[in-house]
């Protein structure tokens, strides 16, 4: 996947800094009529370990609310990351949630230890007065954190040892090239900045800009014509979300595909294919759009959808239903979810 630069003031000098990204998959780019298995190719995937960190020890997980949220929205997506560790209890049915981080599970660092399968909610910041404006830089990103981690009477704590930062912005903050060729993105906090450094991800929600951009399956874009079949004889229909907003539902996945690569890539030295650091192809990227067997080419794959037309791959915990993209097994080097057919 190709990966834009931005020019950004360093700590050290000026240079060119990638932020890594959920990038847009383009609907005019995709033939809709294909079931061939489309799940990846050995032959073409060279996904190489590149000696640095993944982030193995027990993750604390801080989300920075930016804007105006829904609460309804906020319990979704906080449902969503109880369900990702093994331990929450009561376990969800398979194929659920923390099945599919199992995957995320089988990448390891130089000593052998494997990403972990702890993520704990350990904070949340609401920055409901937009502290830095209704339009974000993508460096400003950083400095949301920053204001977070210096707020008064309750910081949150700048943790560079197992400290994971997700800043979430509300559907009526804009941020640079959302929309227009990402949904998210990953990086590391700069010392210059935030004071220290620790991994970080940015995922906007589309619903009032571009839903049928970044909540695909569960919007169209109006350009792009008649929607896709989805492989079981109903074309032309969207999938309805499973829980009830497709912004929200459509940024579950983006937040599952950013959690994964930032944990397998946490300082852009890990894992990711292809010969230049600054433009990688992570372990999610390899699978963008491919939700269940048989997926690629625009088609989601087989998933689960019900008479309603409500669609999901994932169960969660208290029942929630979540449709998440698949992410690159390298043992079976294909694309690979719990809810494979094979």
């Amino acid at each position: 996947m190709q990966r834009l630069q931005l020019v950004l003031l360093s700590f050290f000098c000026i240079t060119s800094l990638p932020f890594f990204s959920w990038s847009i998959l383009n609907p005019q780019d995709i033939n809709f009529d294909q079931s061939k298995n489309y799940e990846g190719s050995s032959d073409l995937v060279d996904l190489q370990y590149h000696m640095g960190p993944v982030l193995a020890s027990p993750i604390n997980l801080y989300i920075i609310w930016y804007g105006h949220w829904n609460p309804n929205h906020q319990s979704t997506i906080r449902d969503f990351i109880y369900s990702i560790s093994s331990s929450t209890n009561p376990a969800a049915p398979f194929p659920s949630v923390s099945d599919w981080w199992q995957t995320v599970r089988l990448y390891t660092d130089q000593t052998g230890s494997n990403i972990t399968s702890s993520i704990s909610l350990a904070g949340e910041f609401h920055d409901s007065k937009y502290s830095h404006g209704t339009y974000l830089s993508r460096l400003s990103i950083q400095s949301v954190i920053k204001t977070a981690a210096m707020s008064y009477p309750i910081p949150l704590p700048l943790n560079p040892h197992n400290g994971l930062y997700l800043v979430l912005t509300s559907s009526d903050v804009k941020v640079q090239d959302f929309c227009r060729a990402v949904c998210g993105f990953h990086y590391f906090t700069f010392p210059s900045v935030v004071g220290v450094t620790a991994p970080y991800a940015w995922i906007g929600h589309s619903g009032d800009q571009c839903p049928g951009m970044c909540a695909y399956p569960f919007a169209w874009p109006g350009y792009s014509g008649k929607p896709p079949s989805d492989g079981g004889g109903r074309g032309g229909s969207i999938m309805r979300p499973p829980n009830g907003d497709a912004g929200t539902d459509g940024m579950i996945s983006v937040i599952a595909h950013e959690l994964a690569e930032v944990s397998s890539n946490p300082l852009v030295n890990a894992w990711y294919a292809g010969d230049d650091p600054t433009a990688p192809t992570e372990i999610a990227d390899l699978c963008l759009g491919v939700y269940g067997s048989g997926g690629g080419g625009g088609y989601v794959g087989k998933v689960n959808r019900d008479s309603n037309g409500i669609g999901f791959n994932l169960n969660g915990i208290k029942g929630r239903k979540f449709m998440v993209q698949w992410v690159w097994n390298p043992v079976k080097r294909r694309c690979f979810g719990p809810n494979a057919l094979d």
